[in-house]
């Protein structure tokens, strides 16, 4: 299952990239008549960015959902064998800055 989550976190960005493209293509073929081409560019360069930051978001939003679900599992493990279970063993080291 923890495979699945990692596969669907790499393959999103991929997926999302793919699509902004398409759409930037297609953006930028219909406005090349009207607008001037480099700022057909810039403009499709800022689409990409966008979808880019975007993809990005998700795919760490599915990375810390995957490594929160892991540390459930490892904790419930850990209490049905009876050893004692801490937070920070299970959440991992402690940060000293803030997120």
């Amino acid at each position: 299952m923890a495979s699945w989550h990692g596969l669907l976190a790499k393959s999103v960005p991929t997926l999302v990239t793919g699509l902004v493209g398409a759409a930037a293509y297609e953006a930028l073929r219909k406005t090349t008549a009207k607008v001037s081409l480099r700022k057909a560019t810039v403009a499709t360069t800022a689409w990409g960015l966008r979808g880019l930051r975007s993809a990005e978001r998700k795919a760490q939003q599915g990375s810390e959902q995957a490594r929160l679900t892991l540390a459930d599992v490892i904790a419930e493990a850990k209490e049905r064998i009876g050893e004692d279970v801490s937070l920070s063993a299970v959440a991992g080291e402690r940060h000293d800055h803030d997120h």
